[in-house]
């Protein structure tokens, strides 16, 4: 039986979407309701999505406040929907996360409020802390998108910076019971990272976040560095008593989007191999890794014989040095198909959970076995591309971007490789 493996890899992408919905992911893990009020708060990219499964299921009073990207708002009945600027904040994400406070301020130990956070929340909370602007929090978050740090990296020093993030939105909460529930974007769902933990108490210091900038050359603006050097910049800590009533929920995870893809995978005949769903680095040298591993199946049939799948998640991370369009998971595409020479019959697709591959307006890209032939046809210097980070323009020249439009979820990046020939 022939396989459509371009339609395999979409399906599995699919896949790893669906499982992360949060019409069917937030129901099951809503709380009882509460004596006195509930109110729902949340930022990222899935707010407004899981806003509305909490409402289609929620017997009872309910309002509240999301704030989510542009484009990625859905209509709901009694908790508002705010769009604001990723992956930069601009003024309507810091008025947003400022209504985000007020509402939650000033409850009773009766009252409920309900977190909803995913990926993206963290740009999303735009509340820069005292004495900081929103200015500085912009040139910092540009030039941390571009140094390579990897997201933990990124989320400590927005955490600093922040009047809303790093625990500080539950601490402002207290005494009401807070329930978080959470779709994790981040390697190792490491709750603290996720949109920068607004409810979650940090386990990273205002010297972790001084050391970051330092790290990557990031230039440090007078504010920020007087911020940073005050002890009242810390963000609150494990066993602070005002978490005492603070529960957080992962409702959905980029593993449990990896095993729906595998079976796919498998319901198509191939063996499947999860190889991590937490891989970072620079995108292109991930794609040279899984190239090596790709090659061991069709040359030794190990760790899997051909034809088989090989998937993986995480965030990877790009430098950029040139003046291409990229995206990371079209930068690991490119670097995976020069790696392999496209040989060994391979096809892959890496997108990412949200639809948006960076700040590009594409999920991602498939690579083909023919992908390096036709670029050749095209005049394209596969190469010169990739030192450019230009490599969404090489796909987008062959019609090979994966176009989804937001997806409501995220899980961070899907990645599968098919290898179907013997070398």
């Amino acid at each position: 039986m022939s396989i459509d493996y371009r339609r395999l890899l979409l399906n599995m992408f699919q896949a790893a979407v669906n499982a992360a919905a949060p019409a069917l992911c937030v129901p099951a893990h809503l709380p009882p309701r509460p004596k006195g009020r509930t109110v729902v708060v949340g930022a990222g990219k899935a707010a407004a999505s899981m806003a509305a499964a909490v409402e289609a299921h929620w017997n009872g009073p309910i309002e509240g406040l999301v704030v989510t990207r542009y484009g990625h708002g859905v209509p709901c009945k009694h908790i508002e929907v705010v769009e604001a600027s990723h992956p930069v904040p601009d003024e309507a994400g810091l008025k947003a996360a400022r209504r985000i406070l007020d509402k939650v301020s000033g409850l009773t130990a009766d009252d409920l409020v309900l977190v909803l956070i995913s990926g993206g929340g963290s740009a999303l909370l735009a509340l820069p802390a005292d004495g900081v602007s929103l200015a500085d929090k912009q040139a910092i978050n540009r030039a941390l998108l571009k140094c390579g740090a990897h997201i933990a990296e990124m989320n400590t020093v927005r955490k600093h910076l922040s009047a809303i993030k790093g625990g500080r939105l539950a601490v402002a909460a207290a005494p009401a019971r807070v329930v978080a529930l959470m779709i994790s974007d981040v390697p190792g769902d490491e709750l603290s990272v996720i949109a920068s933990g607004p409810t979650v108490p940090d386990l990273f210091t205002r010297s972790d976040a001084l050391a970051v900038l330092i790290k990557y050359g990031i230039e440090i603006p007078a504010a920020v560095a007087m911020h940073l050097n005050d002890e009242a910049s810390e963000t609150p800590k494990p066993g602070d008593p005002r978490f005492a009533n603070v529960t957080s929920r992962l409702v959905a995870t980029p593993q449990k989007s990896l095993e729906a893809a595998a079976r796919v995978a498998r319901d198509a005949g191939l063996a499947s191999l999860i190889l991590g769903n937490a891989i970072e680095g620079e995108a292109r040298d991930v794609g040279i890794v899984h190239a090596g591993i790709a090659r061991q199946c069709s040359d030794w049939g190990q760790p899997l014989e051909i034809p088989c799948a090989l998937i993986s998640g995480g965030e990877t991370t790009v430098t950029v040095r040139g003046n291409g369009r990229g995206g990371r998971n079209a930068e690991f595409l490119l670097g995976l198909g020069i790696a392999t020479d496209c040989r060994n019959g391979i096809w892959a697709l890496a997108a990412d959970t949200d639809g948006i591959d960076g700040s590009e307006n594409n999920a991602g890209a498939i690579l083909t076995p023919d992908t390096l032939h036709r670029a050749k046809l095209a005049d394209i210097d596969v190469k010169s591309r990739l030192a450019d980070n230009d490599a969404y323009t090489l796909f987008a020249a062959l019609d090979d971007l994966v176009m989804t439009g937001p997806t409501l979820t995220n899980v961070n990046d899907f990645r599968a490789i098919l290898v179907t020939k013997r070398n």
